[in-house]
């Protein structure tokens, strides 16, 4: 049973139960609630017991409530939540897995009629096949520029049609032909729009993320800082060995126009006078990485070779060989 008592009594137990929710849960989802019904609701609830748990109220109470928290405690990061009460929303403080506590509210949508006035979640579109509805209901059909055909006394649907675009307004036809036809489209749950997390907000996508993907973005952000580096010459830890691979270029590109020299400069003075040893260099290159899995396979024969020796040797020794 709900609590009883006056509409400030009720007021300050939302606000004692909030403010308990703050300092026992670091975490939270931010949820839409449109068209979720109480049963559905009390569903949900039980699923996520014990580690969370679900929190419903007027948006208005809820901000009141955070202010005053925050004002109290001195911690600023929840007025990050404030921005997110917007429209049917609650709140699903966990100590669980983030994306676990998404999961299992994904579980629980139900299935729902198309009403009349409702806008489209998705699209709707109806296959080719028997409606089971007997050749009176023709006219209906043509009137949504249906295709049809009388097939064993039924009326059967020739083609796919997309009835309702996403997006879109359910009409009274339309929702009146998915009744005919038994068809609920639509399913209705709690939606996951934000995650707080310590006070950082997030998109909830950023719960998709492996380890690969944080470190082909690192790699991605790391790339970026290098190439403003050297657009605008500014040195950066990103762009140091650029800097430094291309201070060495312009240096080597100095000695090979000039007689100035240096050791690591002599190899590339010597290719430039005789072009042919290019072609040797990498004739030798091309040789060695060849013959290097030759070399191998030859070591590791000749380690077999000599363990078969020594296990021979010691079953001589055993029958009484020479040793």
């Amino acid at each position: 049973m709900g609590f009883k008592g006056t509409k400030l009594e009720k007021k300050e137990a939302y606000d004692l139960k909030l403010c308990k929710y703050l300092d026992d849960y670091g975490r939270a989802l931010i949820c839409a609630a449109d068209n979720v019904g109480s049963n559905q609701m009390q569903q949900i609830r039980q699923g996520l017991r014990p580690d969370s748990v679900v929190l419903m109220g007027k948006n208005t109470l809820m901000k009141r409530t955070i202010r005053k928290y925050a004002e109290k405690t001195g911690n600023r990061d929840v007025l990050n939540l404030i921005p997110l009460l917007v429209g049917n929303v609650g709140l699903v403080f966990t100590r669980g897995d983030l994306k676990e506590v998404r999961e299992v509210i994904a579980k629980y949508k139900v299935g729902a009629p198309a009403r009349v006035g409702l806008v489209a979640p998705i699209d709707v579109t109806i296959q080719p096949g028997s409606t089971g509805l007997d050749p009176s209901h023709t006219s209906f059909f043509q009137a949504l520029n249906i295709p049809t055909k009388i097939n064993k006394g039924t009326v059967e649907i020739v083609s796919s049609v997309e009835l309702i675009s996403k997006g879109t307004k359910v009409g009274s036809s339309e929702a009146a032909l998915l009744a005919k036809l038994r068809i609920r489209p639509f399913s209705y749950g709690l939606v996951v729009r934000r995650v707080y997390d310590s006070g950082s907000v997030f998109d909830p996508a950023v719960l998709d993320l492996t380890d690969d993907d944080l470190v082909a973005k690192f790699a991605e952000g790391v790339s970026a800082v290098a190439a403003i580096s050297l657009a605008l010459g500014y040195p950066t830890l990103a762009a140091a060995a650029h800097f430094f691979l291309n201070s060495y270029k312009n240096v080597l590109a100095i000695a090979l126009s000039t007689d100035y020299s240096y050791p690591q400069a002599e190899n590339a003075k010597e290719y430039l006078k005789d072009p042919s040893k290019f072609a040797v260099a990498v004739a030798l290159v091309s040789e060695e990485s060849s013959t290097a899995p030759v070399v191998a396979a030859t070591e590791e024969k000749k380690e077999e070779d000599e363990e078969e020796e020594d296990d021979g040797g010691g079953f001589m020794d055993l029958f009484g060989g020479e040793d």
